[in-house]
């Protein structure tokens, strides 16, 4: 990838930008990212791209009536990283995630006006053909050739990014003739000499007792020469009991990174504080032109470090460069093409005309309007994020909040310094979805809470916060009818550690985690139970209900629901459900207007690992209720005064300075005496 030459105008040269690729592993799963032997039919939205209910509505169906015949390639058709066969008679496209290029970003956010695409075919009587794509969707043919004499042709397209200013991609469809066809294609432009040589990358890894998933990463990336090129170092920051360097992958990974490797241990300091550390490393050396952040539990496309850093050095301003998430159970699935904070309810979420997950699987890119059009973002996670050292310089390093809203935050104020993020597609790993986790219940409700109100103090738009005080009430009270005592209380102690101020922030990381985890177990719904044994039997008395107690309500029923669910909490409990269970819900059936008719239940946990024990009880209603008031009222109150003195203090806070106050104990640096 940095492969350049001199171009035709004085001071300019000429870089690649992307090349085709096929799956390291012949993995069948992802061949539908690289590669697409299907027709192209749009969906039904032919006007409405997303940007409605019913449009949405109608990519839904369209997914559910997925246009995939089911056909793949062999994968003995993949003949090297770069090159696959076409088989006699066949067409194959390439307008797929992994292999499209997607212009749109290119001309948004970039210097380059004009791509070159150099498709080489290596068969007798093959063709290739270029399309593009409108932000609508729809394809049109830009040009065509084909191997008219021999055995080899090389086509080389000039391709202008003027007609994307909305959205659209570039591809290119392979059909072969009377032999077999090998195809293998590269982008490339024209770019400023300033712009010739590749930036360089230290990667931070932050690893939490996951071994071996940590060593197959970092061996995935030494692993290809053209990454371990770029590398300044990679640096894993040990937080755990399980070390990476006990994995039995861990030596060879080692090895293959020729020295760049580095393991910093220091305590439980979460995410933020892991890739702080990386990112204090980082700006110390004053060596890298940019920190990767990458989770230590992803399968990475190391194909996707190249294309970003490309991308980033040919950003007008410097911008940082998010990858796409795909699941790692269900590979050719993206979860989010994109994430922007809502700022009257301070919360993430997909804009309005992207879906929250895909199936590529299911439905091609050329098939679905909704995925040509460009996403714009406020930030991107830190599964795989990079961010160019000049940003970390000015803006300063990571919030010191353990976990949760660190990158939204990050990109956040980032954007308000002028620095844009780009979730860029082409760039993606394989990571656990969050949909399979508990983080909204379990230990991390703490952190969800106060990190969200510290985020909303610190850059909300409106004097009060906007809906997020309301919205924090309405959640409390949806935790307290469904008998989930342990997560009001952390939302509560989160609440009184957001109004006790900045100033704690640092000081609380290292222990607050043990203290959190300490005090929710004295409450039956945290803890969790592997065997469906360990609880009495469930009897109830039957209602007449019964078959309706899985229907969705009305949103009528539910407001109703709502305004009775307290008061019926202050009556007593039935006799019967203290010593039986009245019903088992499921994790997905686990909603408040259900949970609220019960008086005990034992609810499943969302990773299908374990159960709870939730019963309620009206003394400790009537407490949490009174404090959940009392708490959300003083916020609002006071929100003015905190938001002023959250804001004067963060540059202070992310500093480097002190970080390294933080990371002190773990460092052996005594500091100044003085």
């Amino acid at each position: 990838m940095n492969n350049s030459t001199s171009g035709p105008t004085t001071g300019s040269v000429r870089r690649v930008l992307q090349r085709q690729i096929m799956p390291l592993d012949r993995d069948v799963d992802v061949l539908p990212l690289y590669v697409d032997p299907d027709a192209a039919v749009l969906d039904a939205d032919k006007y409405a791209v997303g940007g409605n209910k019913a449009a949405k509505e109608l990519n839904w169906a369209s997914l559910r009536q997925a246009v995939s015949s089911g056909e793949t390639i062999h994968p003995d058709q993949i003949v090297d990283r770069h090159a696959v066969r076409v088989l006699q008679g066949d067409r194959l496209s390439f307008g797929s995630y992994f292999n499209a290029f997607p212009a749109s970003y290119w001309r948004r956010w970039t210097v380059v006006d004009t791509v070159r695409l150099t498709v080489e075919l290596r068969g007798r009587g093959a063709g290739v053909t270029v399309y593009k794509s409108m932000a609508n969707g729809r394809s049109q043919r830009v040009d065509a050739r084909q191997v008219d004499d021999g055995d080899t042709g090389t086509f080389v397209f000039e391709l202008p990014l003027g007609p994307f200013a909305d959205g659209g991609w570039y591809w290119y469809d392979v059909a072969a003739g009377d032999h077999d066809v090998v195809v293998n294609a590269t982008w490339d432009a024209e770019v400023p000499a300033d712009r010739a040589e590749s930036g360089t990358v230290a990667v931070a890894i932050t690893t939490m007792n996951r071994p071996d998933f940590c060593a197959k990463l970092l061996a995935q990336l030494g692993a290809d020469d053209d990454v371990l090129a770029l590398l300044d170092e990679v640096l894993v920051m040990e937080q755990g009991t399980r070390k990476v360097v006990d994995s039995a992958d861990f030596p060879a990974a080692e090895k293959v990174l020729e020295g760049r490797l580095r393991i910093i241990e220091q305590g439980n300091l979460g995410g933020s504080g892991g890739y702080a550390r990386g990112q204090l490393e980082t700006v110390r050396a004053g060596v890298s032109t940019y920190a990767l952040m990458m989770d230590d539990d992803v399968v990475c496309e190391p194909e996707s470090l190249l294309r970003a850093v490309t991308f980033g050095d040919l950003a007008r301003r410097p911008t940082i460069v998010g990858g796409h998430m795909f699941s790692l159970y269900s590979r050719s699935r993206l979860h989010s093409f994109g994430e922007i904070i809502q700022t009257w309810r301070w919360w993430w979420m997909s804009p309005e005309h992207v879906l929250p997950e895909w199936d590529f699987g299911a439905r091609n890119l050329r098939s679905t309007r909704w995925l040509h059009r460009r996403v714009d973002v406020d930030f991107n996670g830190w599964f795989m994020c990079l961010i160019p050292r000049a940003v970390l310089d000015e803006i300063g390093l990571s919030l010191p909040i353990f976990i949760k809203w660190d990158d939204s935050e990050f990109g956040v104020r980032a954007k308000k310094a002028g620095y844009p993020t780009v979730t860029f597609p082409g760039a993606a790993v394989w990571h656990v979805p969050w949909t399979d986790k508990n983080d909204a219940l379990d230990w991390q409700a703490f952190f969800h809470q106060r990190n969200r109100l510290v985020s909303a103090l610190l850059h909300s738009p409106y004097p009060h916060g906007g809906r997020v005080v309301r919205e924090s009430l309405n959640h409390s009270i949806a935790h307290l009818v469904s008998m989930q005592y342990s997560t009001v209380e952390l939302r509560q102690q989160a609440l009184e550690e957001v109004l006790a101020g900045p100033d704690t922030l640092h000081e609380v990381l290292p222990t607050r985690l043990a203290e959190v985890n300490a005090f929710r177990k004295q409450f039956s719904d945290a803890q969790l139970q592997a065997d469906p044994d360990a609880f009495p039997p469930v009897r109830r008395k039957p209602t007449r209900r019964s078959h309706q107690e899985l229907e969705v309500p009305t949103r009528r029923s539910q407001l109703i629901t709502a305004a009775l669910a307290p008061l019926r909490q202050l009556r007593p409990p039935r006799k019967l459900s203290r010593d039986f269970p009245e019903t088992e819900i499921a994790a997905m059936d686990a909603r408040w207007y259900r949970l609220a008719r019960y008086d005990s239940a034992i609810v499943s946990m969302p990773d299908q690992t374990a159960a709870a024990l939730y019963t309620r009880d009206p003394e400790l209603f009537r407490d949490q209720a009174r404090r959940i008031v009392q708490l959300h009222l003083e916020l609002y109150r006071r929100w003015p005064e905190l938001s002023a003195e959250y804001r004067a203090k963060l540059p202070q806070i992310t500093s480097p300075e002190a970080w390294e106050e933080t990371f002190r104990p773990w460092t052996g640096d005594p500091g100044d005496p003085a």
